[in-house]
């Protein structure tokens, strides 16, 4: 019997850490990512944009000082979703020590921080938009993507978007769901690296 429980104690871990990752995945992807950062950190492109709202300098290329400071559109999108990961971290690693502190076990500095870096650094790649729309192809998603789309519907003159547009990446879409699966599917794989570690080092009761 004394032989199963680190076993037990290594499924009962994994099967915690996957709950906290997936059960918060929403507050942090959705609910705590900035609006503007949603809507850029897929930007790509050697042209340049504006430092302080992405917007394209050849749109309104007469600013000055600060509000003239530009970066091309692709080192735009990295640091929008750099911002966004951050925070996404955040509300995991805050989320994930509460749960295991309140239940009485602890977690080593470095299998939390190994978990941590595995969904951020997946999370950022994925969500360059670029890379999940190679792999969807190379699992031959490329026509779903393609037709499950959807149309935002017109804001009227003086919005951002007057007329209706599709859209192929945001919520309800076909990217949206690949997206999503797949941040879930890393979640998993986090988790059991972060429990492998920690049943190495000896998590502390």
């Amino acid at each position: 019997m004394t032989d199963r429980i680190p076993a037990i104690e290594g499924l009962a871990l994994v099967a915690a850490l996957t709950a906290v990752f997936d059960g918060v995945h929403g507050l942090g992807d959705q609910v705590v990512q900035r609006e503007h950062d949603a809507l850029t950190k897929g930007m790509h492109g050697s042209h340049l944009v504006y430092k302080n709202d992405g917007s394209p300098v050849e749109e309104n290329p007469w600013r000055h000082g600060k509000e003239g400071r530009t970066c091309t559109a692709s080192a735009y999108g990295r640091r929008s979703v750099s911002r966004h990961v951050a925070s996404y971290s955040a509300v995991q690693l805050a989320s994930t020590l509460a749960v295991t502190r309140t239940l009485g076990y602890r977690v080593p500095a470095g299998a939390l921080l190994t978990g941590a870096a595995i969904n951020a650094l997946t999370h950022a790649v994925l969500d360059r938009r670029e890379p999940l729309l190679w792999l969807a192809n190379k699992v031959g998603k490329s026509g779903y993507i393609k037709h499950a789309t959807v149309v935002r519907k017109a804001g009227g003159e003086g919005t951002e978007y007057p007329k209706a547009v599709q859209d192929a990446s945001g919520p309800g879409t076909a990217l949206m769901e690949l997206d999503e699966a797949a941040h879930r599917a890393i979640g998993v794989a986090a988790a059991l690296v972060t429990t492998w570690i920690t049943l190495r080092k000896g998590g502390r009761r």
